[in-house]
């Protein structure tokens, strides 16, 4: 009798639940996810990456929810994520996206260290890059989306970054809903798209008026 691994559930999930997300994978793209699935479950028991989870939460909370700003992302653009930690979201778009270019922005130094192993392994590192220091103390690089998914004390810095973000990129910012009045409040645009499966979980698309 064949034992069933996290891997395939994960990969299961992935092709069961991709159409609740408006998600369309290849099985290269299928594939590529499994392969940074199983360099994450690795790193994670050294450098905690993101809480335990099974696998189906991780291909739908992380990976799908992730794969949800493909739909704003158009070809051949660039983004930096703030608070890469494990990469999320940018990692599985890049995998997915092939004419995507990102920077990953992670004051942590061990996490930077993943990101840079998980960009080699999946063969994006040409794409990818990695600053590890603060997002405040580096000069914002000239992308035309910014992400955030993960940053340590958000509601703090939330006003830092939407300064931070370059004038004319639209951010995508992962949250609650109690967000949103605060980025209203700092006079700029906003739509809101709930997550499937929660009640609780947005992703702001945010722009400048």
């Amino acid at each position: 009798m064949s034992i069933t691994t996290p891997e395939d559930n994960f990969r299961d999930t992935l092709v069961s639940e991709a159409g609740a997300y408006g998600v369309s994978l290849s099985p290269a793209a299928i594939a590529g996810l499994s392969q940074y699935y199983e360099l994450l479950n690795i790193w994670n028991s050294r450098v905690h990456l993101v809480a335990p989870c099974t696998p189906q939460e991780f291909a739908m909370r992380h990976v799908l929810e992730s794969l949800m700003l493909l739909k704003y992302l158009p070809d051949a653009t660039s983004i930096a994520e703030v608070g890469a930690g494990a990469g999320l979201p940018v990692l599985p778009c890049l995998i997915v996206r092939t004419d995507l270019r990102a920077v990953l922005i992670e004051a942590s130094k061990k996490k930077a260290v993943f990101l840079r192993e998980a960009l080699t392994r999946t063969g994006m590192s040409a794409r990818g890059s990695v600053i590890d220091e603060r997002f405040e103390n580096v000069v914002a690089p000239q992308v035309d989306f910014v992400s955030c998914r993960a940053l340590d004390r958000f509601d703090d810095m939330l006003l830092h970054l939407l300064e931070w973000a370059p004038p004319e990129a639209t951010l995508l910012l992962f949250g609650g809903k109690r967000l949103q009045p605060r980025i209203e409040n700092a006079g700029f645009k906003i739509t809101a798209e709930l997550m499937p499966h929660s009640k609780a979980r947005f992703l702001f698309v945010v722009t400048r008026p």
